[in-house]
């Protein structure tokens, strides 16, 4: 996974919340990070939580620290946007502990799909997990593929 500084975030994981409500990271993808090195995890519009790793936080940082103070549309998109993102490490055995917002924004509530998309990851509910596996497969995963020039 860890390559030159970068880590790759790619494969699929089905885990399962703990008791008290924490997912474990795979070790495939925190193996490249230090337990304090800080993640983002926020809602995707389309019903998934979207994960940031600490590389695609310092961009995200960048970008956001460039919106002028008097960009009023700029300045309430990333109060809304932080309002709803959590920032997290993993302790010693790799697991998060979620917000229920966004654990109920995803549609999880015991177990989840992990899916890595090369610079980041992303958490489904199994169910919503199958709508994407079945939108994207056959004949469309070639058309995903000519789209985005694969």
């Amino acid at each position: 996974m860890a390559q030159s500084g970068n880590a790759f975030y790619t494969g699929l994981f089905r885990h399962t919340l703990d008791d008290k409500g924490r997912l474990t990271i795979p070790s495939a993808w925190r193996y490249a990070h230090e337990e304090s090195d800080t993640f983002l995890a926020t809602p995707h519009p389309d019903g998934y939580l979207a994960v940031l790793p600490p590389a695609e936080v310092e961009k995200l940082h960048v970008k956001i620290a460039q919106l002028a103070l008097s960009d009023g549309a700029g300045q309430d998109f990333a109060a809304r946007f932080f309002a709803q993102t959590q920032s997290f490490s993993f302790d010693k055995a790799g697991r998060v502990g979620f917000e229920e917002t966004l654990l109920a924004h995803a549609g999880i509530r015991k177990d989840a799909v992990l899916v890595g998309s090369l610079t980041k990851f992303n958490l489904y509910a199994p169910a919503r997990w199958t709508k994407v596996e079945t939108r994207t497969s056959g004949e469309n995963f070639g058309d995903l593929m000519r789209r985005l020039g694969i």
